[in-house]
């Protein structure tokens, strides 16, 4: 006899979905640092910095994120270091977010008109003046939406980290609805956290590309 009320199973879904919260803040705040430090490596001068990250980029743009999970939970345990699956998680989600979202922000730095960088060098500006004063802050405004809308799929990303382990939202509606035998009401509702998390960061994508294209056409 099933002993679990509809209650029983929202509940232990949305404390599970706490870890889904966190995770993709973690991953989105992590990338979010390391893609910037990846931009500039990617758009400075000089061979190194420009070729290590557009190999970065590529490599795990290239790659499935499932497979970057594997290689980070299981990969290290081949040097006897023991990885606790949040750490795995984390430290691939944030790899992952990092590649992708340093290539969004490279396209914004360079959808700023070249006239921006000729006339900031005619004021004497060096190369990190410009950047700070003059491109990144146009850029920024290209940046914004496309960035927010990268942030829902960071939320899906975090499903996948349940194959190593990691109790999150999908990874706790399997072990749920193997307690229940209830899997379209348990999955009925995981569908539904997973969507009140993402609508909403997919429409303030959508209003902040409005405005800002008002913004810039009233320019």
């Amino acid at each position: 006899m099933n002993d679990f009320t509809t209650w029983d199973i929202l509940r232990n879904l949305l404390l599970a979905a706490r870890w889904t919260v966190l995770l993709s803040l973690v991953s989105f705040v992590g990338g979010s640092l390391a893609g910037l430090a990846l931009l500039f490596a990617r758009i400075g001068k000089g061979r190194l910095g420009p070729a290590f990250a557009k190999t970065y980029i590529e490599l795990f743009q290239g790659t499935p994120l499932l497979m970057q999970l594997f290689l980070a939970f299981f990969g290290l345990g081949l040097f006897g270091i023991d990885v606790p699956a949040w750490l795995a998680a984390g430290l691939a989600l944030i790899l992952w977010t990092a590649a992708f979202l340093a290539e969004i922000w490279r396209g914004c730095v360079e959808s700023v008109a070249k006239g921006q960088w000729e006339a900031s060098s005619s004021l004497g500006m060096g190369y990190l003046q410009q950047m700070r004063w003059v491109i990144l802050p146009q850029a920024l405004r290209v940046a914004v939406p496309p960035t927010v809308g990268f942030s829902v799929q960071v939320v899906k990303g975090t499903a996948l980290t349940s194959i190593i382990g990691f109790v999150e939202l999908s990874k706790a509606g399997t072990m749920v609805t193997n307690a229940t035998f209830e899997p379209f009401t348990v999955y009925g509702f995981v569908a539904l956290i997973y969507f009140c998390l993402c609508w909403p960061l997919s429409k303030s994508s959508q209003i902040l590309e409005r405005k800002l294209n008002v913004a810039h056409r009233n320019h």
